[in-house]
């Protein structure tokens, strides 16, 4: 048969298509540009102190993913060398450890590489990994003449007893222990499609390791500790069965006790804080009351003993009814003006005007010495001051005067005013003269009167005036009550 041309160039064309489709689909398959041109790949060598049974074209491991083959195993004068043909993806730490393994007691050798550290630079063609940084499996002929040698050490009939100990032990579990490695099976292989989660938490476990290490002590203090409560509760184990069986009637009732405070119960608590604060602030202060208390209770009701069952009048102490009234004076200073004071008789009770209200004499005055002014500021001992902004603030008490004369607040906040001052007949108009600022105030002429004098029957008062009242003198016939002194003159 006659070929023409045409049919010639067309079985051509097919057959290099053919040749070209065999060799793509061969290739790959085959790794031939790998065996034979060492394309993506790249060659490590292994030192090792004795071969162990590697051979050539053994698997080479790295986190448990097949990563190349041994490419040749040959003899040096300090040991053996194995090279390895890595796969050039997938990137290996330098800082290795290269062990040789057994997959089974039969054989299969192959090289695991262990990363000793993720940093540093990755391993490159021609690399060396040290023999120091090598193992190998122990020859099997050895470990079985050390194996036989222990068995016949052990003496034969402690060993049928450890084969029938056995025997009784896992006798008839065959179910059980194949679902268990059947199981353990099922957990490898999730493991391994989890390789790199698992390695990533094995890598990252050393900081929690190390936190453990540093504190072993309180750890073995916790676990002491542990075993004596565990100790006390098995010392203690009545008492704790009784209280796990009423205890929950227990509770029961408790949570009905809060059920019926509930509308109360939180608004009580809500307020407890601010008093929590305020003692907490305290708490060096009720501490002293609460031991100092006990001895005022006792000192106060000893004082009636020496008396109790007896007629006679003065062998303990006793109490004295001498009031010592207006003495010394009343304070007046940096209070409400004369005329804007309430008689005590009225009984409504209006809201106490704006301001701080207190005694703004010297602090070592004798007037009102257990005023507000005299208040111990508890965050900074040493130092008194009437209000908690004085006492957190870096300024001083600065009273108003020596507490002879009245005069009200200086920043008007009492009466909403200036204080009053008198009229100007000479100046026009009605209104009062607006306050000049007030000179600096002289020193205080000494007192002459005393508060009272029974002898005339004078005193001073609370305006710091003297008057005069002849009933109360000690010549008067009548009218010589305690209750005159009270009653303002004329009344």
């Amino acid at each position: 048969m006659h070929l023409t041309r045409r049919i010639w160039t067309q079985l051509v064309v097919v057959a290099v298509v053919m040749v070209f489709g065999v060799a793509i689909m061969f290739f790959p398959v085959l790794k031939l540009p790998a065996k034979w041109f060492g394309v993506g790949r790249y060659n490590v060598t292994v030192q090792l102190p004795q071969a162990g049974g590697l051979y050539e074209r053994a698997n080479v491991s790295y986190r448990g993913y097949n990563v190349g083959q041994v490419k040749s195993v040959h003899l040096t004068d300090t040991g053996v060398e194995a090279v390895m043909s890595l796969d050039s993806d997938i990137k290996i730490p330098s800082d290795v450890e290269a062990e040789v393994h057994s997959v089974s007691a039969i054989g299969e050798q192959y090289v695991d590489l262990l990363p000793r550290s993720a940093d540093g630079p990755m391993l490159r063609n021609g690399d060396i990994i040290p023999s120091d940084r090598t193992t190998v499996p122990p020859n099997i002929s050895t470990l079985l003449d050390a194996t036989n040698k222990g068995l016949q050490a052990i003496p034969r009939d402690n060993l049928k007893t450890v084969v029938d100990e056995a025997y009784l032990a896992f006798g008839g579990l065959g179910p059980e222990i194949a679902r268990f490695v059947k199981s353990a099976t099922a957990l490898a292989l999730d493991a391994r499609a989890n390789i790199n989660e698992l390695n990533t938490l094995v890598d990252e476990s050393r900081p929690i390791l190390d936190s453990q290490t540093d504190t072993s002590d309180s750890i073995q203090a916790w676990a002491a500790n542990l075993a004596t409560i565990t100790a006390q509760l098995r010392t203690e184990d009545g008492s704790v069965d009784k209280l796990l069986q009423d205890g929950a009637p227990a509770a029961e009732e408790a949570r009905a006790l809060f059920d019926r405070l509930q509308p109360t119960l939180p608004i009580v608590l809500a307020n407890l804080v601010s008093v929590g604060e305020v003692a907490a602030v305290y708490r060096g202060n009720i501490e002293q009351l609460l031991v100092l208390l006990p001895q005022g209770a006792a000192a106060v009701q000893a004082v009636g003993v020496a008396n109790r069952n007896t007629k006679q009048d003065y062998n303990g102490g006793f109490l004295s009814f001498n009031l010592n009234l207006n003495l010394p004076p009343a304070c007046n200073t940096g209070f409400l003006p004369a005329q804007q004071i309430r008689s005590a008789a009225l009984e409504d009770y209006p809201p106490a005007p704006d301001g701080d209200l207190y005694c703004r004499v010297p602090q070592d005055s004798p007037f009102n010495v257990r005023g507000a002014r005299n208040t111990p500021c508890v965050e900074k001992p040493g130092k008194r001051a009437p209000t908690v902004a004085i006492c957190e603030s870096d300024e001083n008490y600065v009273p108003l005067n020596d507490g002879y004369n009245w005069k009200g607040d200086p920043n008007a906040t009492l009466s909403g005013q200036a204080v009053p001052q008198p009229r100007d007949p000479s100046a026009p108009g009605t209104g009062p003269v607006e306050a000049a600022p007030p000179p600096p105030p002289a020193a205080p002429a000494p007192v002459a009167a005393v508060p009272y004098d029974p002898s005339t029957g004078s005193y001073v008062a609370p305006d710091g005036r003297v008057y005069t009242q002849s009933d109360l003198a000690s010549g008067a016939q009548q009218g010589q009550t305690w209750q005159n002194m009270l009653v303002p003159p004329g009344n």
